[in-house]
């Protein structure tokens, strides 16, 4: 009986581990908050409010409204050829301008032309009056405009195309009252340029997220690397490399950060390596203090017996071992990878604009927060914490899922 239940349980590794890691409420909380906003950050701009790359769609106008701000807007069909996008990179990259966008306080018809007063920055200030030719609003259209012949109820005009067209002035109407006159509403209000603030959020969370993930994987790569090395090996090269270890572990991470930033300059792209190549000290004594105590074992004794060699051993025997404390270290990795990327944009030197980041967020609008609109500032902040903190309750449910796996 003792024998087929610990069978059972060696061989059920994975379901006992994760009926253990569900109890933890928190730590499972933590995971569905971390996944809903991964899903978020990859549908990207197939789910923000602001579809236009980097989510950068400015309105002076409408600058720091608060949340659940309701705008009219007047969108007016840009005079220049569609460009067709696939949807995957409509997801990726966002969707190019199609529409020059108004914010408006009311409109009215005359004939063919639509009459309507912008909105200033506040309701009830008097706007400026202006009118626009129907057509233009609802067609792309080419320089030469009045060569079709149309009587008083029709207008005529040439499409971009070439395309001569004829038009009911009250069709016309109808589509713009239905199709380019829009109520839209801020859900998390807007920032000082007028850009929806969730569409920002949404789209910002992608670099938080990208510079976790890849400068976690380049961390784990270097470190359980030489951690396997130096700790199977012994010898010189134990001590080389904990020679290098100690020397980047005696440098503070931030002012390394910066460092490396300068030498490989600004961007999005060098961020996950800047970051990357600070963390890979954690895994790397983590790795070799673990394989100091596996490389003795009966089962890796055994292996060298067999002759196998010792890449070998280390990839199929040591490796699959010492992968439970690795995880728990790369999710602390991950919540350290997010505040020092919030840090970096913060000063100036991590993710440039227009990209959104969560960091740049707070430096364009930390100073609203003793001009009463704190929630410009705040958002980001509050998801920084929140994602930080998901993380480290993340690794925290998987240390001690481990280990009570360890004692099962």
């Amino acid at each position: 009986m003792f024998n087929r239940n610990a069978s059972d349980i060696q061989g059920n590794f994975s379901k006992v581990f994760w009926r253990n890691f569900r109890k933890n409420t928190l730590a499972f909380g933590s995971l569905i908050f971390i996944l809903l906003w991964c899903i978020a950050a990859i549908l990207g701009y197939l789910i923000t409010p602001d579809p236009t790359p980097h989510a950068n769609q400015q309105h002076l106008e409408l600058s720091t409204h608060r949340p659940g701000h309701v705008a009219q807007l007047l969108f007016i069909k840009m005079n220049t050829e569609t460009q067709k996008v696939s949807l995957f990179r409509q997801m990726i990259s966002g969707k190019p301008r199609e529409y020059s966008v108004i914010p408006i306080q009311r409109y009215w018809f005359e004939g063919a032309w639509l009459h309507y007063e912008t909105y200033q920055g506040q309701p009830g200030y008097a706007g400026i009056e202006d009118k626009i030719w129907l057509p233009d609003v609802v067609y792309s259209l080419a320089p030469v405009r009045d060569t079709v012949l149309a009587d008083i109820d029709e207008v005529g005009f040439y499409l971009l195309s070439g395309q001569a067209k004829r038009a009911r002035i009250v069709d016309l109407q109808q589509d713009v009252m239905q199709n380019h006159i829009v109520n839209q509403k801020f859900l998390l209000g807007t920032d000082r340029f007028g850009r929806d603030m969730l569409s920002q959020l949404v789209i910002g969370a992608r670099v938080s997220l990208s510079v976790g993930f890849i400068s976690v994987i380049i961390s784990l790569v270097l470190g359980l690397t030489l951690g396997c090395i130096a700790g199977f090996y012994r010898g010189w090269m134990d001590d080389a490399i904990m020679w290098l270890i100690n020397v980047v572990w005696s440098i503070p991470t931030l002012l390394l950060v910066i460092a490396i930033t300068f030498a490989l300059g600004k961007g999005f792209w060098q961020i996950f390596v800047a970051v990357g190549l600070t963390m890979w000290v954690d895994v790397a004594r983590i790795a070799r203090g673990q394989v100091l105590s596996i490389r003795e074992k009966e089962f890796v004794l055994a292996a060298r017996s067999l002759g196998l060699s010792n890449f070998r051993i280390i990839t199929r025997h040591i490796l699959p071992n010492i992968i439970g404390p690795v995880v728990v270290i790369s999710a602390a990795n991950f919540a350290s990878a997010i505040l020092i990327e919030a840090g970096l944009s913060f000063l100036g030197i991590g993710v440039q604009p227009p990209m959104p980041s969560w960091g740049t967020m707070i430096r364009e609008h930390y100073g609203y927060i003793i001009l009463g609109k704190s929630f410009l500032a705040f958002l980001p902040g509050i998801l920084i914490m929140l994602m930080v903190l998901a993380f480290m309750l993340l690794g925290n449910g998987l240390r001690e899922a481990f280990d009570k796996n360890q004692k099962v």
